[in-house]
């Protein structure tokens, strides 16, 4: 059975999904890809997961770390996960360029390269918005690109962190 319950945050509608014990999914509402990790029709109701994802993000739009994050099950492929492993490890505040992840993800699999493009592609992906940080990933010169959010949300959770 999948779950939902819907987030009124300062910069906008979110969705957050959930299996019952882990989240599965936290979207903008009408960002790309929106819902696309969900299985089938989803319930409108309120759980302890989401009580623990409302209480992060209350605390991080407030402009602050949480100081932890709740359960997350991911259902994607490996090397969607390894793009968001590196994605939770990028700190608060800091920001990390799609090639930066590639050049970790080739190192990891042991190849010469890996396609920034590729890692974009997967972050673009990311199922689980703002908490696993995909917004933290900038461009080669530092420039604020691709969210499926939309850019300017992209920005305000980059100056919400004082990461621009």
């Amino acid at each position: 059975m999948t779950y939902k319950y819907s987030y009124s945050s300062p910069l906008g509608g979110i969705t957050i999904a959930s299996d019952g014990n882990a989240l599965i999914g936290l979207w903008f509402d009408g960002q790309k890809y929106f819902g696309d990790t969900l299985k089938s029709e989803a319930i409108e109701c309120d759980l302890p997961i989401f009580r623990l994802a409302v209480k992060w993000l209350d605390v991080y739009f407030s402009g602050t770390e949480p100081d932890y994050v709740p359960p997350i099950r991911l259902s994607t492929t490996p090397f969607r996960e390894a793009v968001s492993n590196i994605m939770r490890s990028i700190p608060y505040g800091y920001t990390m360029t799609y090639g930066e992840i590639a050049d970790i993800i080739a190192k990891q699999r042991g190849i010469k390269r890996m396609s920034a493009q590729a890692v974009g592609g997967a972050v673009s992906h990311n199922p689980i918005s703002i908490i696993i940080p995909c917004h933290r990933v900038i461009g080669s010169d530092g420039g604020i690109t691709g969210y499926a959010g939309g850019i300017d949300k992209k920005i305000r959770l980059l100056e919400l962190e004082k990461a621009l």
